[in-house]
């Protein structure tokens, strides 16, 4: 009996099951696209993996003040039945999506099981358009 054909079919089927298998990829991975990063044009970013599985936004609210800044508010939601805690900050950028350099320090915030709280941020000059809120696990 010819073996040959056999050993090559079971090579070929184990290759086939291995280069199925794949890793996947870090937090930071860019998604890049031939007009932007999803970086710079989300305005709710998740910064690493256990954020990405409790943390949600169930909204935002953007308003001018009347000298001309930016105020936003964020519903940041605990989607896991324990209590969390993390980082929020704001990022605040130009009409191109470029720093102001108006970037808020990160605070902490403490959720309760299947919570939402409201974060508050306002821009320090006129200059802000746009913006990015990060949330990351508590350090």
């Amino acid at each position: 009996m010819n073996t040959k054909p056999f050993i090559l079919l079971a090579a070929v089927a184990g290759l086939a099951l291995l280069g199925g298998c794949a890793t996947e990829p870090g937090p930071y991975a860019a998604q890049d696209t031939t007009k932007y990063t999803v970086e710079n044009t989300e305005k709710f970013v998740l910064l690493d993996k256990p954020t990405q599985t409790s943390v949600t936004c169930t909204g935002l609210q953007e308003a001018l003040l009347p000298d001309g800044r930016l105020d936003v508010v964020a519903n940041v939601k605990n989607r896991e039945s324990r209590r969390i805690e993390v980082q929020v900050n704001c990022v605040f950028k130009d009409e191109q999506g470029f720093s102001t350099g108006d970037e808020t320090p990160f605070q902490t915030l403490i959720l309760a099981e299947y919570s939402t709280e409201a974060v508050h941020f306002t821009a320090m000059n006129t200059l802000a358009k746009k913006y990015t809120i990060r949330v990351r696990q508590a350090r």
